[in-house]
């Protein structure tokens, strides 16, 4: 869940970052994406899905390989649905990322590269044609994680809130963290 919590918080605080260096991030997006999880001692993870995003702070993931999960927040509230285990957990986010901090730190390093370094942690954000192509950092476990996107599709109006919502269906367990 932490894991999930981390790229949660650090995509919101890239599409900031983005935004803050005249980099023009629409109202919403669309993508396909792959995220590597690499641990220290270079085990590998990969999942797989899509990913929306709405009015700098509504994100929504759709994992759908190798498990099936929904990750919704509207930069408040966490919301993970995990289907296989047919659980439902909800979080309150810590408010304590300081967005306006954050962006003000984030510099261009090379042309479509941009470095955002925050809380000890150094987050890299690559732009493709001028659209998100991918994100890399460590976590708190040390594991590098990077995040490639594709088929990038950008939108000038905001998606509804119940396409940003998490498929929760009533007959699974809630958790609240």
């Amino acid at each position: 869940m932490k894991l999930l919590f981390v790229i949660i918080t650090t995509t919101l605080l890239f599409l900031s970052t983005l935004h803050a260096n005249s980099i023009q991030l629409p109202q919403s997006f669309w993508a396909h994406f792959t995220q590597i999880i690499t641990n220290t001692k270079g085990k590998v993870i990969e999942y797989s899905g899509t990913m929306l995003f709405t009015d700098e702070s509504h994100l929504k993931w759709s994992y759908v390989e190798p498990t099936k999960k929904e990750v919704c927040t509207d930069g408040v509230m966490l919301v993970v649905v995990d289907h296989d285990l047919e659980q439902i957990s909800s979080y309150n986010i810590n408010t304590g990322f300081n967005f306006t901090k954050i962006v003000k730190k984030a510099t261009l390093h090379a042309q479509n590269i941009y470095v955002a370094k925050h809380e000890n942690k150094t987050y890299t954000i690559q732009l493709n044609e001028d659209k998100l192509h991918s994100i890399a950092y460590y976590d708190d476990l040390e594991n590098k994680v990077q995040i490639h996107f594709k088929e990038v599709q950008y939108g000038k109006d905001s998606l509804s809130e119940e396409t940003m919502q998490c498929e929760a269906p009533k007959s699974y367990d809630m958790i609240s963290g």
